[in-house]
């Protein structure tokens, strides 16, 4: 049984059902979607440029096997290799295992911040980030409905909290959406646009070298991004941030993308955490249990290619690649293979940023512009693992090249709490 859909458990799932014969076990995937979602460019999704359903992958197209079980795994008996699953309609099952794989992935992490969990914006799935979207064409709308220039001004503000990969690539490509957008909207000028990008790092893209932070960050700047480090957010509200440089910044729109938190699920197991992500040891199996393994955003897997083995990274390179690495350990324990230790070779990273505009350092080369953009997307199309995914992703590339963005709103309808909890279902465990 393995829980969650993403690249680990999706990927784990694809391995097994080519390492292990049928009649050596039945597979069965928890999940609360039908889909593994590509989350490295959901900013495209922002920014109009990817259609949203290019970017989930269909389960029942890339497994064979594998029985699907929709719902919520929201707590789990090790002792009686059960766990329970919370419906699509609010009821529960409870479900057994003889090999249990955690990978329920990551959530939005936030903090206790006045106002946040009211008022902020996330971007960890689908639904955030059609809603986004519209909520960005929205405040376009309002503003040229606007009765004066200081409403005007609020409606056209956007923050981003979060200068990492995603906070970046979201605010460079959003930036560029609505530079066009605005030029459909009569009593609307360039120059009502203002888009923040803060974060309380002393850099952007601090994971990254240095030398392509720079050339990100030039970019946020020729789209006239105001880019404000050793900066985040003190308070929340719906017209309105306060800085934590006491700067008060009136706006309608806070998005929040200062990083992410393990799956809640793994905070009600009792087992032992680093920062909330589950510990495992080198072949992915979880210490004091038996026949329980964990990989993924969720999971503390050691990387033996870093000196004292820190935990992987939560990226979608690590959890891919934890996919194929888990595999060969829980068909080993089937008596299938033999096990083996994870070991990851960092293939460098890629960061779009919109149009021909885009940095990275794959296989250690520095990359940056047209060169770099060309390497972002033929990364993204071979990571897609479905041929009609990348077929629809590359004609939704090719089209953002020739045609003119839509400005057009989706139909989601503002509710009358869009909170990063409800969105991504973290009220399912506690409040965690």
């Amino acid at each position: 049984m393995v829980v969650g859909g993403g690249f680990a458990g999706l990927g784990l799932l694809r391995h097994l059902e080519a390492r292990l014969p049928p009649e050596a076990a039945e597979l069965t995937l928890l999940s609360p979607v039908d889909h593994q979602l590509y989350t490295s460019l959901l900013p495209r999704v922002c920014a109009g440029d990817v259609e949203p359903r290019h970017l989930a992958v269909a389960t029942r197209a890339v497994l064979r096997r594998t029985v699907l079980r929709l719902g919520h795994a929201v707590s789990v008996d090790l002792g009686g290799r059960t766990v329970t699953l919370r419906t699509r309609d609010g009821g529960h099952e409870t479900v057994e295992w003889d090999r249990l794989v955690l990978a329920p992935g990551a959530v939005t992490r936030t903090f206790d911040i006045p106002g946040l969990a009211e008022h902020a914006l996330g971007l960890k799935n689908l639904a955030e980030a059609v809603y986004l979207r519209d909520h960005v064409l929205r405040q376009l709308e309002y503003a040229d409905a606007a009765p004066d220039e200081t409403a005007r001004r609020q409606r056209c503000t956007f923050v981003v909290v979060g200068a990492g990969y995603t906070g970046t690539e979201l605010a460079a490509q959003l930036a560029r959406f609505t530079a066009d957008a605005v030029k459909h909207y009569p009593r609307l000028r360039a120059e009502d646009l203002r888009w923040l990008l803060l974060d309380l790092a002393p850099r952007v893209l601090p994971e990254l070298n240095p030398a392509l932070g720079r050339r990100a960050a030039a970019v946020l700047a020729e789209r006239g991004v105001d880019v404000r480090l050793g900066t985040s957010v003190s308070e929340a509200h719906a017209d309105r941030i306060v800085l934590t440089d006491g700067t008060a910044v009136p706006t309608h729109t806070l998005v929040w993308c200062a990083g992410v938190a393990p799956s809640p699920l793994m905070a009600t197991l009792g087992l032992e955490t680093v920062k909330g992500r589950l510990r495992t040891d080198e072949f992915f199996a979880v210490p004091g249990t038996e026949d329980v393994f964990a990989l993924g955003d969720a999971a503390a897997v050691p990387d033996l290619t870093k000196p004292d083995a820190p935990p992987a990274g939560q990226t979608a390179q690590h959890a891919m690649r934890e996919g194929a690495a888990a595999a060969r350990n829980v068909a080993a324990s089937l008596g299938y293979g033999r096990r083996r230790r994870y070991s990851h070779r960092d293939l460098g990273f890629v960061v779009d940023l919109g149009g021909t505009d885009a940095v990275g350092n794959p296989l250690g080369l520095t990359l940056s512009g047209l060169p770099a953009a060309v390497v972002t997307q033929g990364y993204h199309l071979y990571a897609l693992p479905a041929w009609s995914n990348r077929l629809r992703l590359a004609s939704d590339m090719a089209l953002a090249v020739f045609a003119p963005p839509q400005i057009v709103q989706l139909g989601f309808q503002a509710p009358a709490h869009p909170s990063i909890s409800a969105a991504e279902n973290t009220d399912l465990y506690g409040g965690s």
